[in-house]
């Protein structure tokens, strides 16, 4: 899988059908992988991915609907019947906790590896996780239970500097690193050179926002502006508003809504329910609305600049 990209795993709402499995992705950023919920057989679907199951670290379940968070028993399961000795970490709503602890007691199976669990806060945005190169934060949403979206967000990077610059000025490690960091290099004779002169911009930082169920809530949009990649619940059409109302959910328009209020370059929307058949009128009700709108797809990857691309025959 190649980095910062995202691979949907499951995009169906409520109950599997043929073609989509419940809710579950991986998010790829800086090699290191992320489970986004993780719906009944979301470990077939992670196998077909070539995702490794070593490689995931960290788990995170937006809410204790089954059709979110199913799947994690048997993934737990096989993690441990595969040698599995590195410590898992989840962040999950209050109560999953409990019963993952029951349901491996009562089965009488002991996990080789530790869970730390985090238990998610109710708050309406906050820091998960803020390491040296990225941040993870939560943020509470609207749904029949509680639940939270999350937000990934890539630190800026150093600006980059020109090889010719270093023989040039015959730069040691220290000041390539100043350089780097923005600051303008003094010559041995007092010259200052500008920092502008010798770096080019760096890649914009990459951020993800991972918006789960949740009735139509356009303040979510503040939290995530600018956002490189947003992936948007769209369980129902327009006709069937009041439904998603009742139910909590969201419309493919409103998941639209919500992505031009945040000035997102690219949406994903997904959790359909299983009473559509064809996915064209939830795409064309979002780009009416945000025209670079993509469908989301089981074993399909999206990036931000590029076409999703299947990864399963």
């Amino acid at each position: 899988m190649e980095d910062y990209s995202l691979t949907i795993l499951g995009c169906s709402s409520a109950t599997p059908n043929s073609r989509r499995f419940p809710s579950s992705q991986v998010l790829h950023v800086r090699g290191k992988y992320y489970l986004l919920d993780c719906g009944e057989g979301a470990q077939i679907q992670l196998r077909r991915a070539r995702v490794s199951f070593e490689g995931l670290d960290t788990i995170f379940i937006s809410h204790l609907h089954g059709d979110h968070f199913f799947g994690i028993f048997g993934l737990l399961s096989s993690m441990s019947l595969m040698g599995r000795k590195q410590k898992l970490t989840i962040y999950a709503p209050q109560g999953l906790k409990e019963m993952i602890l029951f349901q491996f007691e009562a089965c009488g199976q002991k996990l080789l590896y530790p869970i730390e669990f985090v238990e998610l806060k109710k708050e309406p945005f906050y820091c998960l996780l803020d390491a040296k190169k990225f941040s993870i934060h939560a943020i509470q949403l609207n749904h029949r239970v509680d639940s939270w979206g999350f937000y990934f967000t890539e630190k800026e990077r150093d600006r980059n500097i020109e090889p010719s610059v270093i023989e040039k000025y015959g730069l040691n490690f220290e000041d390539i690193k100043n350089i780097k960091q923005g600051r303008d290099f003094v010559c041995e004779d007092g010259t200052v050179v500008k920092n502008q002169d010798m770096t080019k911009d760096p890649v914009p930082p990459f951020s993800y926002a991972y918006i789960s169920d949740t009735l139509f809530k356009p303040e979510i949009a503040q939290y995530i502006q600018n956002v490189s990649l947003m992936y948007h619940e769209a369980t129902f059409l327009e006709n069937l508003a009041d439904l998603a109302v009742e139910t909590h959910h969201s419309t493919a328009h409103q998941a639209a809504e919500c992505a031009k209020l945040a000035n997102a370059e690219k949406l994903i929307i997904g959790h359909f329910s299983s009473r559509y058949k064809n996915l064209d009128k939830h795409l064309q009700d979002a780009q009416s609305i945000f025209e670079n709108t993509e469908l989301a797809n089981d074993l399909c990857t999206y990036t931000v600049r590029k076409p999703a691309y299947s990864i399963w025959p």
